[in-house]
């Protein structure tokens, strides 16, 4: 099975497929934000978009088990209706519009919020279905739009003092399915091809390694630890998503 991107290419993105497994397996979000963000530069975010969604949902079965108890139902299933909403409005978005100005739109809404929030600086907003619905709906679009709907709803749930296990277990969840319908919405946008399969297969091992150096630093981390080093994540992957656009 050949590798549908220049060879010389190929090392480069195993690697960026291993370090957005690090970042998956320890946050439960950040896959396709890092490993989108990287691999710019070396091809078409229209490509590696759709790559990254095949690659969450393999991220997803190795991580669902370790986390279903976890998850925070009150929180996914109105997220979850939203998302079925708002993907495909991001998908046809995707096919559509300037996927650059896209990009660095949610980009700098990311960084603003993350800065925010390190710096204590998070606005009061109250837990009801409203906000869980609205976050469904703005990370949906985000997410089949510019693979960064993860860290929109991170944030949210980081806004609300969601506990760290059960933010991670909910994102991981919520992603698994969200993944699948974006990858047939983009198939019927003609986003999707086999080459979109043939590329998540090649990058399926160093995403799994990652994965697993991930998951092990999430054991050993504190609820503190953790928000401050998934805020600091979000930051550095908007300014990093940023710049690969500019």
């Amino acid at each position: 099975m050949s590798f549908p991107v220049a060879p010389d290419h190929i090392l480069i993105l195993a690697a960026c497929a291993f370090v957005a497994g690090v970042v998956r397996g320890f946050s439960g979000f950040g896959l396709s934000a890092v490993l989108v963000a990287s691999a710019a530069f070396v091809i078409s975010t229209k490509l590696i978009i759709p790559t990254a969604q095949a690659l969450e949902v393999i991220a997803s079965i190795a991580l669902i088990p370790t986390v279903w108890k976890d998850v925070n139902w009150k929180w996914f299933t109105p997220m979850a209706a939203a998302y079925a909403l708002s993907v495909p409005v991001g998908v046809a978005a995707l096919a559509h519009l300037p996927e650059q100005w896209l990009r660095v739109g949610g980009c700098m809404l990311l960084l603003v919020a993350s800065l925010c929030m390190l710096l204590n600086s998070r606005p009061k907003l109250p837990d009801g279905f409203p906000l869980r619905f609205g976050t469904g709906l703005v990370a949906g679009f985000f997410g089949g739009a510019t693979s960064l709907g993860g860290m929109v709803a991170s944030v949210m749930l980081f806004a609300v003092a969601l506990p760290a296990k059960n933010l991670r277990a909910t994102l991981i969840v919520l992603f698994f399915g969200s993944s699948l319908y974006s990858l047939a919405l983009g198939a019927w946008h003609g986003v999707v091809s086999i080459d979109t399969f043939t590329r998540a297969a090649w990058l399926a091992a160093p995403l799994l390694a990652g994965i697993a150096v991930g998951s092990h630093g999430f054991k050993h981390v504190s609820e503190a630890g953790f928000r401050k080093a998934v805020l600091a994540v979000l930051a550095v992957l908007s300014i990093a998503g940023i710049a690969s656009v500019l």
